[in-house]
């Protein structure tokens, strides 16, 4: 790919990148600290999806800065040239036949006309216009009828901006969206990259430049989540934290509730179990509500009733001139504990052990796109194999997704987008500064989730580096002020001994791929290796470990027997010989373990990927692989083993074993 010679401001960055940090920001317009509650339809609240076709057009200018120098946001996108539909939620890269779009870096361009019910514009005071993001990968600048409204960084968490007093200046009821995405990353970007320009114009053309990463997945982009506009009261509830504690008989929920707009003349709560009685309610912005015999939230195969969640009614009514609003705002509640001792995992009090999997946000097609069929068809597969967690490998997931965890009791550890953080310049302040961010707008979306058990601030970072430390230790601890209810980690391939992170952590969680990076072919030597692992790190810090990823590439209907690499069998042998380890480790103090990965998914070309990472139990079409009946007959096994129930019956019968 070809640009302009780099040089002056930026130089060695991407000047896609440079250009809106130098040019165009707006003090004022960048996504702010405020609350961040999921658009809900309530009786004082509208929404109006945005998902569909929008008008699409890449800047293919040499500099990628023509969609700027001409404003192509002050008017409509296909007045400044060719456009294609795009589908939204979805990635761009593999929709179209071009090429050039497959791997293209730089700046794109969306657009969507809206036409508003009146509704939304009258009244005194008028109703506020929000439109938000559910993510857009990775640098977002948005207008409103030409007017910038919002810029945001990363590409994994929602954004959103008050619109209100862009519509009610304008003619009609029109709304014209424009977004201009940038998916360059930069050693300072979360997840880290670098842009390598090729110099020897003996092999390259002139200008010419690459994306590097240093991550196994590829670097879909485009809007990866719906759109929403939605309305609020002019004066409302911004923000709800819930916390909750437990014993036997009685549960105590602690909440606290932020109001702009006004100063609240009432604000009263109500707890509805899920079948509509009112178990608990309250008033005031800060409180705790009693439920007596509480329904506890228990993760999948832990009770016979997993995933319950009351509904928590706020109300508020507030003065604004001579008239009184009413916003109404309704979140789900499960009630659970989580407590970390060292060598075990608590939730209610009984020993958690994760028997789970990796994932990725991935699919033919669509990339990262969210799609319902698939979403559904990944948990029918997670409940079938006996997975009572999973860890967000390597960036927040959708709320949809999430909403789905709560309700089914899926164990989740929330991992943020810190994954190929390796560089040296990649533990400075400015990648610190954006790194504690990115964890402030991650717990501020999913404080309030029962499924989020615990934090994970990066993946295989180069903690091994001297700077590690006060980064690793800054970043927890930022973490743990946002929310000390939950315990915090990040997942390492380091040496135990030389790890600077491990000491802020309050789980281990460690990653190794015995006899397949380390002596590939040779089985045998996984029991020595991974029993040693363990005892080291247990013997270093004291902390339960979670093996949080393993496994081996397969290739669908390859097969070898006695097993070799890429085979169904040897992908099965190795799963085998782990399991022989782990089966003795969690007796003491190994909490988990993660496969790597659920599903297969694409990743950048190269000489050891065959159309993607093939290390998934299904295949990216959701087809079982061997390893996925391997895996499904421990799963069962070690639920009946740990579960209270009789030989395990569940309410979601159809999964039975």
């Amino acid at each position: 790919m070809a640009l302009p010679a780099s040089g002056g401001a930026g130089a060695g960055l991407s000047p896609m990148l440079v250009l809106p940090l130098l040019l165009l920001l707006v003090p004022g317009l960048a996504a702010g600290p405020a609350g961040m509650l999921q658009p809900r339809d309530t009786p004082s609240r509208e929404r109006k999806e945005l998902s569909g076709l929008w008008s699409f057009r890449a800047d293919l200018s040499p500099g990628r800065d023509a969609g700027f120098a001409q404003r192509w946001y002050r008017r409509p996108l296909r007045q400044t040239g060719p456009v294609i539909d795009m589908p939204v939620p979805a990635s761009f890269n593999d929709i179209t036949q071009d090429p050039s779009l497959e791997n293209y870096i730089g700046w794109v361009w969306y657009e969507k006309e809206v036409l508003l019910p009146l509704r939304w514009l009258q009244g005194d005071p008028a109703p506020r216009v929000v439109l938000r993001f559910g993510s857009a990968h990775y640098y977002s600048i948005v207008w409103v009828n030409g007017v910038q409204v919002v810029e945001h960084e990363g590409g994994h968490l929602p954004f959103e901006a008050d619109i209100s007093s862009v519509l009610q200046g304008s003619p009609d009821t029109l709304c014209r969206i424009t977004v201009a995405l940038n998916n360059t990353l930069t050693p300072h970007t979360l997840p880290p990259g670098s842009i390598q320009y090729m110099a020897d114009k003996s092999r390259y053309p002139r200008n010419y430049f690459v994306q590097e990463t240093r991550f196994d997945f590829f670097n879909y982009a485009g809007i990866h989540r719906p759109v929403v506009l939605y309305t609020t009261p002019a004066a409302y509830i911004d923000d709800i934290t819930v916390t909750t504690t437990s014993s036997d008989s009685v549960a105590m929920v602690q909440y606290q509730v932020s109001v702009v707009g006004s100063t609240a003349n009432s604000l009263s709560l109500s707890l509805r179990d899920q079948e509509g009685k009112v178990v608990a309610t309250g008033d005031g912005s800060v409180g705790e509500l009693k439920v007596l015999n509480p329904n506890l939230w228990w993760p999948y195969l832990m009770h016979e009733n997993p995933g319950y969640l009351y509904s928590l009614e706020v109300k508020m009514q507030a003065q604004v001139g001579e008239v009184l609003l009413e916003d109404v705002y309704t979140l789900p509640v499960g009630i659970r504990t989580v407590h970390v001792t060292s060598t075990q995992f608590l939730i209610n009090g009984k020993p958690f052990y994760f028997h789970g999997v990796n994932k990725h946000e991935d699919a033919d097609i669509r990339g990262k796109g969210l799609d319902w069929p698939l979403i559904v068809k990944d948990f029918n597969l997670l409940r079938w194999l006996g997975a009572n967690s999973f860890r967000t490998s390597h960036y927040p997931y959708a709320e949809e997704i999430m909403d789905l965890c709560d309700a089914y009791g899926i164990v989740v550890i929330d991992e943020s987008p810190g994954v190929g953080i390796k560089l040296p310049e990649s533990f400075g302040n400015k990648s610190l500064q954006h790194h504690l961010a990115v964890m402030e707008e991650l717990v501020r979306r999913d404080k309030n989730r029962p499924s989020v058990v615990m934090w994970s601030v990066a993946n295989e970072p180069a903690s091994q580096l001297p700077p590690a430390a006060h980064y690793f230790k800054t970043v927890i601890a930022h973490t743990k002020a946002l929310d000390p209810s939950r315990p915090v980690t990040f997942v390492t391939d380091a040496n135990y001994a030389l790890d600077h992170g491990a000491p802020y952590v309050d789980v281990i969680c460690v990653n190794s791929y015995f006899s397949w990076y380390h002596d590939p072919g040779h089985l045998e030597v996984i029991p020595l290796q991974l029993t040693a692992q363990f005892e080291n790190w247990y013997k270093t810090y004291h902390k339960p470990i979670i093996q949080s990823e393993y496994g081996a590439d397969s290739v669908p209907g390859l097969h070898s027997d006695p097993p070799m690499m890429f085979t169904e069998e040897y992908q099965q042998a190795l799963l085998r010989e782990y399991h022989s380890v782990l089966d003795k480790k969690r007796k003491e103090y190994v909490i988990g373990e993660l496969i790597w990965n659920f599903a297969d998914f694409m990743t950048n070309q190269g000489t050891t990927r065959v159309l993607g990472n093939k290390k998934g139990i299904f295949t990216r079409q959701r087809q079982p692989k061997a390893a996925a009946f391997v895996l499904r007959d421990r799963y069962w096994r070690i639920a009946n083993e740990s579960s209270c129930l009789p030989p395990v019956i569940t309410s979601h019968s159809f999964y039975l074993k």
